[in-house]
């Protein structure tokens, strides 16, 4: 038998209403920038310089790119998306992509899988440590242009270190032709590139690696998993925010690789290396189609733009998924 709020032999029971949700302010983005304009005179400056800078050019190239500019004439045309529909219409531009991606892609998983591996070897304890770090970073701080330089000398055919020792080693008979043969520059240049970014993977993961329960590893390993299950079933699942974000990260850096590319075979031989950065750098500054080139970068931007939504998620999604656990 139920006991109602009045019953005399309980008492008397208050009754208390949900509490209600508080109202909405009502203030749009205008009014609370209105509120706060004192706080935006401190960082006016810095918007003023990156008007200046990034948004000046970004809406000039956008603009740019419905006009045509033809090298002979100081005159500008405005041809609607004509410039796109040529850009899109062209077979050389899905050739570049292919090599775009073909580039991005392969110095994206060997760059993060090496340094996986070097994550994994220095997060342990051995002698000479810290001696191991600071060598596996040299890499990261050498420059693109000397490392570029540094990677032509290597790979010459005739002077280089590689072709060299092979040969003196009787392991080949002529030299090899790394930046001169349209089947052996990229994955020569992706080589160089892993060279270059393997230890920024490296320091990323080596810091979720850090995060890494120590508990559960232990539990794992009193549970009878070997170092395999371990590492897939409680070390990937932990990194897996900083796995994606350092992927991504690395994806775009290499879509924007220019120095290393440019000054190793300038996209050469016949085209076999050029990507899209390097096209753009072509169009516009030795073939002049500032035009066409314009319409390019747009649509290198659009791609950016996409991966960028794709790590502004992942930033923000290990946030959301612990206030909807809260």
């Amino acid at each position: 038998m139920a006991i109602s709020p009045t019953d005399p032999l309980a008492g008397p029971v208050p009754l208390t209403a949900a509490p209600k949700p508080p109202p909405p302010s009502g203030r749009g983005l205008l009014s609370e920038i209105g509120r706060h304009r004192t706080d935006y005179l401190w960082v006016a400056p810095a918007l003023l310089v990156m008007l200046l800078v990034i948004a000046y050019p970004f809406f000039y190239t956008i603009d740019l790119s419905f006009y045509d500019t033809p090298p002979s004439s100081a005159n500008w045309y405005f041809n609607g998306v004509n410039n796109y529909v040529q850009v899109l219409s062209d077979p050389a531009f899905w050739a570049i992509t292919l090599n775009t991606v073909y580039w991005a892609v392969g110095s994206t998983v060997l760059a993060f899988l090496i340094g996986l591996g070097a994550a994994l070897v220095i997060q342990r304890e051995f002698i000479g440590r810290s001696l191991v770090r600071g060598l596996l970073m040299i890499p990261y701080v050498i420059s693109y242009v000397a490392a570029a330089y540094v990677w032509r000398w290597l790979y010459h055919s005739d002077y280089g270190l590689i072709s060299g020792v092979l040969y003196d080693a009787f392991i080949i008979d002529s030299p090899i032709n790394f930046l001169d043969s349209t089947s052996m520059v990229m994955p020569s240049l992706i080589v160089a590139n892993v060279w270059k970014e393997f230890p920024f993977a490296m320091i990323m993961l080596l810091a979720g690696l850090q995060t890494v329960p120590q508990q559960l590893l232990n539990a794992a390993r009193v549970d009878g998993a070997n170092a395999w299950n371990r590492f897939w079933h409680v070390t990937v699942p932990t990194l897996r925010g900083v796995i994606i974000i350092t992927s991504i990260l690395l994806f775009v850096g290499n879509l924007n690789s220019f120095g290393l590319v440019w000054i190793m075979t300038g996209g050469g031989p016949a085209n076999a290396s050029q990507i899209w950065i390097t096209q753009v750098y072509t169009l516009a500054f030795q073939s002049l189609q500032y035009g066409r080139a314009s319409a390019y970068s747009v649509v290198l931007f659009i791609v950016m733009l996409a991966l960028g939504y794709f790590y502004v998620r992942a930033l923000t999604g290990g946030g959301r998924k612990r206030e909807a656990r809260g």
